[in-house]
């Protein structure tokens, strides 16, 4: 269990940022690569999460995330060792480097042996003053934060990519990753949707590259995921492979110059008949 003195400030904060959500521990891990169980060794202070975790949490709260991978990079310093400061050997009275005043020293007679669970532990102190360092560092972010608010709008904001790689017509079937049109500052959320057996749809809006595409997750391999939109010839669609089980998928874009007004995303679960597809909004 990792405790308040061994950097349980970083499961604390990931604690309110799902309260804030609002979603089950079950609900966040069909919205993220992680497992349900994983979430409660993170949330709990039983394990310490990897830095893609704090993404996506950060991400399903729509949190801006610098401010947590700051205090993420803290407490992984402290958990792996890496922070733990390596300078030189103390000197002596007279400049004389303390190693070499022990080997001069006549040596002492042995002493009684300390009572069982009174044995000093270099290495467990070294560790502990790390992680109180680095709660240190976490308490002053926190404080530089101020009060929590009850959106998560504010925050310090990432800057926003500002070259991606397509604009309007030119983005119709594109990836909208390898875009670029999905960074910081650049996407909104427009319908978030959980669907038929846990699978989750999110209908985002590329401002910049001023197209729409279909975010999706919990899929199963061969399931189709359809995006249309008014006077869009054909729907752009995806359909999951079995590489995109566990993770976020996209559909490619399709251009909304005018914004995402009527677009229409829809999923058919693999296998399924016709009148098993369902359709948000």
């Amino acid at each position: 269990m990792i405790t308040d003195t061994e950097c349980g400030q970083l499961a604390a904060e990931l604690r309110r940022l799902r309260e804030r959500t609002g979603l089950s521990l079950a609900a966040l891990a069909r919205r993220t690569p992680y497992s349900k169980s994983s979430w409660e060794r993170y949330l709990n202070g039983k394990q310490p999460p990897p830095r893609k975790a704090v993404e996506a949490l950060c991400s399903v709260a729509q949190e801006p995330p610098a401010r947590l991978l700051a205090l993420w990079e803290l407490a992984d310093s402290a958990w792996s060792g890496r922070a733990r400061p390596a300078g030189p050997a103390p000197s002596a009275p007279g400049g004389t480097p303390a190693a070499a005043a022990a080997e001069a020293a006549p040596a002492a007679p042995p002493g009684p042996p300390a009572p069982p669970g009174r044995r000093w532990r270099p290495a467990a102190a070294a560790a502990g003053a790390v992680c109180a360092a680095a709660l240190a560092a976490g308490a002053a972010l926190l404080a530089l934060r101020g009060p929590e608010p009850e959106r998560a709008s504010a925050g310090p904001q990432e800057k926003p990519i500002r070259n991606p790689g397509c604009a309007a017509e030119s983005c119709a079937g594109q990836d909208p990753t390898r875009m670029g049109c999905g960074g910081a500052g650049m996407v909104d959320t427009v319908l978030a949707v959980d669907a038929v057996g846990g699978r989750h749809l999110e209908l985002r809006h590329g401002g910049m590259c001023r197209a729409v595409w279909v975010r999706a997750s919990g899929l199963a391999a061969g399931d189709r995921v359809e995006l249309s939109l008014p006077g869009l010839a054909q729907p752009q669609v995806l359909v999951a492979a079995e590489r995109d089980v566990g993770t976020y998928v996209s559909t490619p874009m399709a251009p909304a110059a005018e914004g995402p007004a009527g677009a229409r995303m829809c999923v058919l679960p693999a296998g399924g008949p016709e009148d098993a597809r369902v359709c948000f909004p």
